[in-house]
């Protein structure tokens, strides 16, 4: 449950390569966001991580003031590049590289007390299990039994392999889609409870 040993110090070091190789596209962005319609660059939402803490999570902004998805908020949905202001999220501590589902604060009441005290044990992730796994539709029950089928299992291997797994989603422009789940192979070797 604990993970394995020197993940903090993987995350540390995977974020920083992150915010550094990435750096022209975080400029990039920017640029494109504001002029769309001279709005926010970064959206942020209130969310709960390990021991119950509230945390701001970032994202570039992909919707314009009426709630409608721009055509850059398209673009960078389906390739998960909204997603990329977390990698400071990961380096202030508050998420994790790989790790559940963040959740928002409305969705704590509905856990039972075992799925609350394992949900808030460790750090969420940017990318994970349900992530990679569930579609953007599956049943929020779903989403909470891969990220405690992630935390029951989780390795360095694991994180490696669902890192890969994202990348590639990401690179086919599939994060949008309604329905990933094909199965993974820890999945099928483990019965989701």
């Amino acid at each position: 449950m604990k993970g394995y040993r020197f993940k903090r110090l993987f995350d540390i070091l995977l974020a920083s390569i992150g915010v550094v190789v990435t750096f022209p596209l975080w400029a990039l962005f920017s640029i494109l966001i504001f002029s769309c319609d001279k709005g926010p660059i970064f959206y942020r939402q209130e969310r709960v991580g390990r021991y119950g803490r509230r945390f701001q999570m970032l994202k570039f902004r992909s919707m314009d003031a009426n709630s409608k998805t721009t055509l850059m908020g398209n673009f960078l949905r389906s390739t998960a590049m909204d997603e990329l202001p977390q990698l400071l999220n990961i380096l202030k501590g508050n998420m994790s590289f790989v790790g559940p589902r963040p959740i928002i604060p409305e969705e704590l009441s509905p856990l039972g007390p075992e799925e609350l005290r394992l949900k808030l044990s460790i750090r969420p992730g940017l990318t994970g299990m349900a992530q990679v796994y569930a579609g953007k539709k599956s049943a929020e029950k779903e989403k909470l039994r891969y990220g405690i089928l992630y935390m029951k299992n989780q390795s360095l291997w694991l994180d490696i392999k669902l890192i890969l797994l994202s990348l590639l989603i990401s690179i086919k422009g599939r994060w949008e889609i309604k329905d990933r789940n094909k199965g993974s192979d820890l999945a099928k070797r483990t019965t989701l409870r």
